[in-house]
């Protein structure tokens, strides 16, 4: 599988034609993030080029920090709803932190653009909101390998790519959004069950995040971990060991887990992950052709799958740290940040363990509370996604309520018919639009008083000018 290109040595973007694309598959109009089209002494550090590696170190360790303690809590306890021991959770986080950190430093290397890669948070919180899947964590290891089919099925076949990004945005975020409502009810119970912690967690997210929202969740996870080593007795003989220790898991597949976690854990990473991910890129500038991304990652997940990893991804929020102005003012080497990130998060992996234990022996009203506050910017976010039209807004609810309510078939979770009830309805919907719509066109007056999707009143003055030959 081909990595994403780099530019074309010695190839001025002044002698380029305006209409050829360039190997990159950058804008040849737009800026050139790879720099061909800098000026002297534009972009450059003031400090110099010591200056610029440290700003470049800066940003890619601080967004590893961030994608690892803000999320770290959800990656856990979805190993361990699907059926994960400690012993296999940890091996599982430890496997995705080596296979982001891997593939982020080869593709960031290998195109010089900043690819940063993170671990799938939508998909751990479904794993987090299943009730478990029959043949247990086996089962949900060969569901983590099929999904990595299917990414890398993505990146080498576009239709299916086109396909995810053709489900409609209402039914994917309202799908999402009933994946992480539960989740972030844990916040509350939290302060329902232990005050002085809860309410102290909550407060440092509350109070950081108004004054840097990026810093909030790393905030509070070392809020959290502060109280409780203030408050909670922990017993040292029951942490278990503080190193990692790779568990291979012979994979076992079923049909239920490859409806139930398979299918919805490939279309909310692709959805909410990888495609938002090329955006962010995009945003800064810079367009590297997605399929190969899509590729790699999906050879990283088939890789961490079975060590317990579910998925890795293109990463999103974190990414604009790597590819923005906090990498330093030089596009052309912003993809330091994201290989730096990339050897953090190698490192944060051999910590994976140490971080098992103690969640076990924490309060867990209190760690599933920091997941819940880590995802409460993702439920904010799906929900204005799937509510936004209101002419599908009934799907969406639909879908929504189906999701959240946990209804389990033939051993296949609720996110799956969520999404297939919701799509019903927006199929039904979307025939009665074609059928009036065609009514339309022939002249007729029997519709409302409001044409919804063409978004403008339907009066009999306006069928009577349809009906008119032309040159009336």
């Amino acid at each position: 599988m081909p990595a994403p290109r780099t530019p074309a040595a010695g190839r001025d973007a002044a002698d380029r034609d305006p209409t050829e694309q360039d190997p990159t598959g950058q804008d040849p109009t737009g800026p050139d993030p790879t720099g061909q089209d800098a000026v002297p002494g534009q972009g450059q550090e003031p400090g110099g080029e010591r200056a610029a590696v440290l700003r470049a170190s800066a940003a890619g360790l601080i967004a590893a920090f961030v994608g690892f303690s803000s999320s770290f809590a959800v990656v856990l306890e979805g190993l361990t709803k699907v059926g994960a021991s400690h012993t296999e959770a940890a091996s599982g986080l430890m496997a995705l932190c080596v296979a982001m950190g891997v593939c982020a430093i080869v593709l960031s290397l290998r195109s010089r653009l900043p690819i940063s890669i993170a671990w799938s948070t939508p998909g751990a919180a479904l794993l987090a909101g299943s009730t478990g899947t029959h043949g247990g964590f086996p089962a949900a290891v060969g569901a983590f390998l099929l999904t990595g089919v299917l990414v890398v099925l993505s990146g080498l076949w576009k239709p299916l790519g086109r396909w995810v990004s053709a489900i409609p945005t209402p039914l994917a975020n309202a799908m999402l959004a009933g994946i992480l409502l539960p989740l972030c009810l844990a916040p509350a119970h939290a302060v329902k069950s232990d005050p002085a912690v809860g309410l102290g967690v909550v407060l440092t997210w509350a109070v950081v995040g108004s004054v840097r929202k990026l810093y909030a969740v790393p905030a509070a996870v070392v809020a959290a971990v502060v109280l409780i080593a203030t408050t909670t007795h922990i017993d040292t003989g029951t942490l278990g060991p503080m190193w990692p220790h790779p568990v291979l898991v012979a994979p076992h597949f079923t049909v239920a887990a490859a409806v139930g976690i398979a299918l919805p854990l490939y279309v909310v990473t692709m959805a909410s992950q990888n495609i938002p991910g090329i955006a962010v890129l995009n945003v800064n500038g810079y367009r590297p052709d997605p399929g190969p991304l899509f590729g790699w990652t999906g050879v990283f997940s088939l890789l961490s799958a079975p060590f317990g990893g579910h998925a890795v991804n293109l990463a999103a929020i974190t990414a604009a740290l790597c590819a923005g102005e906090e990498a330093g003012p030089d596009p052309r080497k912003r993809y330091r940040a994201a290989a730096v990130a990339g050897g953090a998060y190698i490192l944060l992996g051999l910590g994976a363990a140490a971080a098992v234990a103690f969640v076990n022996a924490s309060p867990p009203n209190v760690i599933e509370a920091v997941a819940g506050l880590a995802l409460l910017g993702a439920l904010g976010n799906s929900l204005t996604g799937a509510m936004a039209d209101a002419h599908h807004r009934e799907p969406a609810v639909v879908t929504l309520v189906v999701t959240v309510s946990g209804v389990t078939f033939f051993g296949v979770s609720g996110a799956f018919w969520g999404l297939g009830a919701g799509g019903l309805l927006y199929a039904l919907r979307y025939w009665q639009d074609t059928r009036r719509d065609r009514r339309a066109d022939r002249g007729e007056q029997a519709l409302p008083a409001q044409d919804v999707r063409r978004g403008r009143p339907w009066t009999c003055r306006s069928a009577t000018r349809a009906r008119a030959p032309a040159g009336r």
